[in-house]
């Protein structure tokens, strides 16, 4: 399956923080399909939604390398991208988090991406994490499957 039949089949998405990084960081293998995602996310009859935890992802290493001006492009750049819903953990997405860390044996950042796309009523989710293949709740497309 390629990424313009994936797109087709879901007009709302969850992205994954790796996404983000990709196109950010201007990821050599990666940075075209990311770039496709996002292109796609920005027109009127799609959407997306990711945690906000994906925010506290992308901005740690700009943190790290402390490149405040790197950071205040990419929250200010990410935080108003159209079409795309941040959504905070509740109690109700910390509960499907921990049902899925128990379940499916994932790491809680991916448990909390995961619940956050299903809480929000998403099936299909972009991503380059194999785990997320355990989650029977999501269908799931990775770019590494897509680039081969």
């Amino acid at each position: 399956m390629g990424l313009a039949e994936f797109l087709r089949r879901h007009r709302r998405v969850a992205l994954d923080t790796s996404i983000f990084i990709y196109a950010v960081e201007e990821h050599p293998k990666y940075v075209g399909l990311a770039y496709r995602v996002l292109e796609w996310v920005e027109h009127a009859r799609h959407s997306a939604v990711t945690s906000t935890l994906t925010m506290t992802e992308v901005l740690t290493l700009p943190y790290a390398q402390q490149t405040k001006q790197r950071v205040n492009q990419y929250y200010g750049l990410l935080s108003r991208y159209p079409n795309l819903e941040w959504i905070a953990p509740d109690l109700e997405i910390a509960d499907l988090a921990a049902r899925f860390r128990a379940s499916y044996r994932l790491r809680t950042p991916d448990a909390i991406q995961a619940a956050t796309a299903v809480r929000s009523g998403v099936r299909g989710f972009i991503t380059n994490d194999s785990a997320f293949q355990r989650v029977d709740e999501l269908e799931v497309v990775l770019f590494d499957e897509l680039l081969s």
